[in-house]
């Protein structure tokens, strides 16, 4: 089957389209990424009304190159999919807007994905993976250790109390004034730093519960930054090596209860994997290596492409959604908060 996916939750605007193979195979067909992190620089984050302005402006030609570089039509399609939430709901209701759109005109169904779920499905795109595994879900927004149950079957394990771990990164980026985005400028001076020049806590550390806090931490690096200003370019680097290697120690114990947790429930899992945009960071994949390597487990990492916000992984995910015969109506609507494994047009709160 192919699939029509749209991605506009936060400042990526995307088109794809995405083959089902009858045995499960996925394949990407065109996967179009317009990233808006130009606009956004100047003001240190992602302005939600500027971003949705964008989205409006240059989601019709980006759903024009996706189908395109698919070379088909819309007759061609089984369906089109949006992601519905979580994310900035001015984005969130311009793309599935036109998702609503184009599967009224081209009679299609409508699949309306959550962009959490696309994340914890997209391994199964590039990869052959059954169910249930383990999910690690890091981004800019979210922070979670999850059980894949099945395609819409979901069960949280542990979730962050206070910042996500790529927000952390950003705004450490941002106040030690280093150029938007943060996240990766953190990481490539963590490169060149000595991880053990400050000593960070390490916070949750051990606690049965696998949760994740990082407002400490990030405090921490405030008032070491304070105490030694004007800061040298070494200064940075070592500040931010050794925020990084805080950050990794705690997602590798965090992780390590969250399998514990995961095996005690559900048996031992078909396999790790991370997601998210945080995903990319090299840091963590290698903590990921050396946790799977632990536990006798395989590992799924999805290329960086498929970690941040894409079509791709959504198109996925409603194809996924498509061949269990799920679709939605015309009328559901976008959600700016929508946890993992709750339906659509139930009304419910992260708690």
């Amino acid at each position: 089957m192919l699939v029509l996916g749209l991605e506009t939750t936060c400042d990526e605007t995307s088109a794809a389209v995405v083959r089902r193979h009858e045995d499960g195979r996925g394949e990407i067909l065109s996967n179009v990424v317009l990233s808006q992190v130009s606009a956004h620089a100047e003001y240190g984050g992602v302005v939600p009304e500027i971003a949705a302005r964008a989205h409006v402006e240059a989601l019709d030609g980006i759903v024009a190159q996706a189908m395109a570089e698919a070379r088909i039509g819309f007759s061609h399609l089984n369906a089109v999919a949006a992601a519905a939430g979580p994310g900035l709901i001015g984005g969130v209701i311009v793309g599935l807007t036109t998702a609503k759109a184009i599967a009224l005109a081209a009679g299609k169904p409508l699949v309306a994905v959550n962009h959490l779920e696309a994340h914890a499905l997209s391994p199964r795109l590039v990869g052959k993976l059954g169910f249930p595994y383990c999910l690690l879900l890091v981004s800019g927004g979210h922070t979670q250790i999850v059980a894949v149950l099945d395609v819409d079957r979901f069960e949280r394990l542990g979730t962050t109390i206070d910042d996500a771990v790529g927000e952390a990164f950003d705004k450490v980026g941002k106040m030690l004034s280093l150029p938007y985005p943060g996240g990766p400028r953190v990481e490539a001076a963590a490169s060149r730093g000595n991880p053990r020049r400050f000593a960070f806590p390490r916070p949750m550390l051990g606690r049965h519960e696998p949760d994740f806090s990082l407002s400490g931490l990030k405090t921490a690096v405030r008032l070491a930054a304070e105490a030694i200003a004007p800061l040298s370019e070494t200064d940075v680097a070592d500040l931010c090596a050794s925020f990084q290697a805080a950050v990794v120690e705690v997602i590798e114990d965090r992780l390590r209860m969250g399998l514990r947790l995961f095996g005690s429930r559900f048996g031992k899992p078909k396999g790790l994997v991370i997601a998210g945009g945080v995903g990319a960071n090299k840091a963590i994949r290698a903590a990921l290596d050396r946790i799977a390597a632990e536990n006798a487990l395989r590992l799924l990492m999805p290329p960086a492409s498929l970690c941040t916000d894409n079509g791709a992984i959504i198109a996925w995910a409603g194809a996924e959604r498509l061949a269990l015969g799920m679709t939605d109506d015309l009328d559901c609507p976008p959600r700016a908060r929508w946890p993992l494994g709750l339906p659509l047009k139930i009304e419910a709160t992260e708690p």
